[in-house]
């Protein structure tokens, strides 16, 4: 049996995944403001203890993030992909069975760590499966995935919160995942040379213009060895930077709307989707304009970094948007939900670009590796303005604001300054 199109469906199954991954991630935020009181928290110290939990994630994420890419390079990513969806799903459904602060923390820990493969072995597969021209269209669908679980998760936990209660919604959630690995497993045989459904069209077309069919694909380098190549290092500081405005967002912005804006659970899920619905536009509108190019004659890497310059300047207008507007956002519900879209939208815009940059700097094995190099940069820098958010937010929400309009330029500047060579590199090359 032959199957047209075979990488669309692979790109699919991972965007699915990623949705499920965002549900899971975001079922504590959206559900904290309302249950923290069950562990015997005060209102003071209610951010302060999100702000533990979360770093509790973000620890283990950041060492996720190198292990995961390294095993999704040894293992590749059919088996890589099923050992991290399978590990995480366990781990959100113990959520349930927490009695304390340190039990959450515990499973939070657990879930950080097999959550963070979801990331090398999308931009890998992203690698095996498309040649670098349709790679950003790619990584744009499989990004919106990111934002389409957060569309999603607000209204779905919500209503499954208020229904069934919080422990049974982490339960409901953990299935998802399980209930994923048997269609990628069917769907995802082998890699594109090797499987048994590719038709030759499409292998042809696959390998047409990808380094990591062409290059030295075999040669496995070390973290030293790709740490003194220039390029990785353009992408792990900018990741490192730009990363934790999204993070700010993702993890915050119920605690924000509940503070600020005075809503409810009901209203969180009525209304708080409405921001990743603008970011899921952005991934495929990044990924869609990278790839035009591309197309139209202009060197990948260069393509990428047009739209991540792009995305930032639509995060910073939107950014300073709501600092101008901050005061009075309360009875201009319409407009504080599109400045946040908008902020997202940028980002999502320029993330997709950025996690592409991998494939096109590197080939073959080293491709999960870098990747996840520059998810655990990221990890570390979110985990630094997680803990600060408790503190800097006290009073008002400038402070968090102007956080996040100063990462945007210092994230662009790295990239811009540290990956000035154009062309692919090679796995062996050092700038």
């Amino acid at each position: 049996m032959k199957v047209k199109g075979l990488r669309w469906w692979i790109i699919g199954l991972i965007a699915i995944a990623t949705i499920i991954n965002y549900i899971d991630r975001s079922a504590i935020n959206i559900m904290w403001p309302y249950i923290y009181k069950e562990f015997g928290i005060a209102d003071v110290d209610s951010k302060q203890a999100l702000a533990l939990i979360t770093t509790c994630f973000m620890i283990t994420y950041a060492l996720g993030q190198m292990f995961t890419g390294r095993m999704m390079d040894a293992i590749g990513t059919r088996l890589g992909m099923v050992a991290s969806i399978s590990a995480w799903s366990v781990s959100i459904a113990l959520h349930a069975f927490a009695r304390t602060i340190g039990s959450f923390n515990v499973f939070r820990a657990m879930l950080g760590f097999s959550e963070a493969g979801n990331w090398p072995g999308a931009t890998k597969s992203n690698a095996e499966w498309f040649p670098s021209k349709e790679r950003a269209i790619a990584q744009g669908i499989f990004g919106a995935g990111a934002s389409l679980g957060s569309v999603v998760a607000a209204p779905f936990i919500a209503y499954v919160y208020l229904a069934f209660g919080w422990r049974a919604t982490f339960v409901g959630i953990g299935v998802l995942g399980i209930l994923w690995i048997l269609p990628w497993l069917l769907i995802n045989k082998n890699v594109p040379s090797k499987h048994p459904w590719i038709t030759e069209n499409e292998l042809n077309h696959i390998q047409s213009d990808s380094p990591i069919q062409s290059q030295d694909a075999n040669k496995l380098l070390s973290w030293k060895d790709l740490l003194r190549i220039k390029n990785s290092w353009g992408i792990i500081s900018a990741r490192f930077f730009l990363d934790p405005v999204w993070w700010m967002f993702l993890t915050w912005l119920p605690t924000f709307l509940k503070d600020q804006m005075g809503f409810d659970i009901k209203q969180v899920g009525a209304f708080a989707w409405l921001p990743y619905l603008f970011a899921a536009i952005g991934g495929l509108s990044g990924g869609f304009y990278s790839s035009f190019r591309v197309r139209n004659g202009v060197n990948a890497p260069k393509a990428r970094k047009e739209a991540i310059a792009i995305g930032c300047v639509f995060m910073l207008v939107s950014l300073f948007g709501i600092l101008f507007y901050l005061d009075s956002l309360k009875e201009m519900i319409g407009l504080a939900l599109f400045l946040i879209g908008m902020t997202l939208f940028g980002f999502q815009f320029l993330i997709n670009n950025l996690q592409t940059l991998p494939s096109d700097y590197f080939s073959g094995k080293n491709v999960g590796t870098v990747s996840g190099m520059g998810g655990t940069a990221a990890v570390l820098g979110t985990i630094g303005i997680t803990l600060l958010v408790p503190y800097i937010s006290k009073t008002s929400y400038h402070s968090f604001f102007v956080m996040a309009a100063m990462l945007v330029p210092l994230g662009w500047c790295c990239l811009y300054f540290l990956t000035r060579k154009e062309t692919a590199q090679l796995n062996t090359t050092n700038e």
